[in-house]
C-alpha cells in the first residue's frame, strides 16, 4: 500500500515527464523544420511519455498525470474523491515545473525566441485558427473517448498489462486529430504550465483547457459506466 506522499509523487514526476516530452518535443524540436518531426513527431512525443510514465509509475498512483483523468476515473468508481485535491496539486505542480525548466532550456541561447511555447488556445491562437466552438467540441470529445479508452483499458476483462500501450496510442492519435485545432490539450495541467511561462494570451484562455477536458473526462465515464461498466 503505498503512502498519499509517494502517489502525490508519482503524479507529480509522471506530469512533469509529459510536460517536459511532449511540450519539450514541439519547443525545441518541431521549432527547427529541418529536424522534420512535426505535428506526428509531438504526437508521438506525448504519446510515449504517457505510455512510459503509466508502467513505470501507474503501479504506484494509478498514473492519471492529468486532473481531467482523475476526475473521470473518480465518477467511474476507480478513484475516490477525497484523493482528488492532492492528485491535482501535485499534477500541476509537476507540469509548472516542467514547462518552467523547459523555459530555462529554450531561453538559453543568444537570441532566442520561446513562440507559442506549446500553449493551448483558440481563434487567432489555434494553429490553424480554429475558433472558440471549434476548440469547445474537439476538447469535450476526445477527452470523453480517451477516458472510455482509459477504463475499457484497464478494466478486469481486459489482457493485463496492455492498458499503458493502449493509452499512449490513444494520446497519440488525439495529437495528431487535434494539433492543428487547440495544439491539444485534454489535460488541464499540460496546459497551466506552458500557459503561465508562455505567452500572456495563454492565461486569458486557460480557463478553456480546463472546463472543456473536466467535462470531457466526465462525459465519457459516464458513457462508460451506463453501457460497458461491469457492476
Amino acid at each position: 500500500m503505498h503512502t498519499p506522499l509517494q502517489k502525490w509523487s508519482a503524479e507529480f514526476i509522471g506530469t512533469f515527464w509529459l510536460t517536459f516530452g511532449g511540450c519539450g518535443s514541439a519547443v525545441l524540436a518541431a521549432a527547427f523544420p529541418q529536424l522534420g518531426i512535426g505535428f506526428v513527431g509531438v504526437s508521438l512525443a506525448f504519446g510515449l511519455t504517457v505510455l512510459t510514465a503509466a508502467y513505470a509509475l501507474g503501479p504506484i498512483s494509478g498514473g492519471h498525470f492529468n486532473p481531467a483523468v482523475s476526475a473521470g476515473l473518480a465518477l467511474a468508481g476507480r478513484f475516490r474523491w477525497s484523493e482528488m485535491p492532492g492528485y491535482v496539486v501535485a499534477q500541476v505542480l509537476g507540469a509548472i515545473a516542467a514547462a518552467g525548466a523547459l523555459y530555462l532550456i529554450a531561453t538559453g541561447k543568444p537570441g532566442a525566441e520561446i513562440g507559442g511555447f506549446a500553449t493551448n488556445g483558440f481563434g487567432e491562437h489555434s494553429p490553424g485558427g480554429y475558433g472558440l466552438m471549434s476548440a469547445v467540441v474537439i476538447e469535450v470529445i476526445l477527452t470523453a473517448v480517451f477516458l472510455i479508452v482509459i477504463l475499457g483499458s484497464t478494466a478486469r476483462r481486459s489482457p493485463g498489462g496492455f492498458g499503458g500501450m493502449a493509452i499512449g496510442l490513444c494520446l497519440t492519435l488525439i495529437h495528431l486529430i487535434s494539433i492543428p485545432v487547440t495544439n491539444t490539450s485534454v489535460n488541464p495541467a499540460r496546459s497551466t504550465g506552458p500557459a503561465l511561462w508562455g505567452p500572456g494570451y495563454a492565461l486569458s484562455e486557460l480557463w478553456v483547457f480546463w472546463a472543456a477536458p473536466i467535462a470531457g473526462a466526465l462525459l465519457g465515464a459516464a458513457i462508460y459506466r451506463a453501457l460497458f461498466s461491469e457492476d
